[in-house]
């Protein structure tokens, strides 16, 4: 099993070759799509006449502040506009079929009712949680039925509170919550850079707990990835790849670890 995660910044950019790239591997994996799309969600939102705030926890990590009017524009492009965008790119493949965290409760998360934030003086403060979750379980036997019949489903990061809310999840923590679950063999982070860059160096390896380390250095966008693979792994994932989603043949370029960062156990 591999579980692929890639952004909506990084959805335009896709090598053309990925929809071959993704049919021809579907044949001998199961594979399973997560996507993300916090661009398009502020872009729609903006038009709406919706501004977008964005805070940061102690630990230097970026989010969406997500009010319940966000929370339903955050539902309506992710799990509408982008994830039949995806749908309709890769059915040329005849294999894709489009699913929400919410189908089968998929993904439950707690909302968070406080939320410790930094303020612009750097200093912590709590303000009110909004419709932001943290995924407590993930329900499999959806994907595990749908990838039995040779399909790859794509995966909007929506998750269900006890309440039955709609919560915001973070993609790539829901790519890795999921891929733990499922144990994958592979978790593939497909972004727009090569990898992780540290002085300017590509990081070829990492084991999980080096990655851990490392966190405090990374800047915004990396960060999250690199703290959900070290989640990945400690759930049950196997292998985790950061890769570039813009070379030819973009995931078996990522299965040969060809010019990416993998991080192991």
């Amino acid at each position: 099993m591999i579980v692929i995660k890639f952004g909506g910044s990084v959805l335009y950019e896709l090598h053309p070759s990925i929809i071959d790239d993704i049919r021809q591997i579907s044949q001998k994996e199961k594979l399973v799509l997560v996507h993300g799309g916090g661009n398009e969600v502020t872009n729609v939102a903006t038009k709406l006449g919706k501004e977008q705030k964005f805070i940061v926890s102690p630990s230097g990590i970026r989010s969406r502040f997500t009010d319940k009017e966000t929370a339903e524009i955050y539902t309506m492009v992710m799990s509408g506009k982008i994830n039949k965008i995806i749908v309709r790119m890769l059915v040329q493949g005849g294999i894709a079929v489009g699913i929400s965290g919410i189908d089968d409760n998929m993904l439950k998360a707690v909302r968070k009712t406080k939320l410790t934030v930094l303020n612009e003086k750097g200093r912590k403060m709590i303000i009110e949680g909004g419709y932001t979750g943290k995924i407590n379980s993930v329900e499999t036997s959806l994907l595990y039925t749908l990838t039995e019949r040779g399909f790859v489903p794509v995966v909007s990061p929506i998750a269900m509170s006890e309440e039955y809310e709609f919560l915001n999840v973070d993609g790539d923590r829901a790519a890795a919550y999921i891929a733990g679950n499922l144990k994958a063999d592979k978790v593939i982070f497909l972004t727009n850079v090569n990898g992780l860059h540290l002085e300017d160096k590509l990081v070829k390896k990492l084991t999980r707990d080096e990655a851990k380390e490392q966190l405090p250095k990374i800047g915004f966008g990396m960060e999250k990835k690199i703290l959900a693979s070290t989640e990945a792994l400690l759930i049950g994932a196997k292998e985790v790849i950061i890769s570039s989603g813009k070379v030819s043949n973009p995931i078996t370029s990522a299965i040969n670890h060809t010019n990416c960062t993998v991080i192991s156990n």
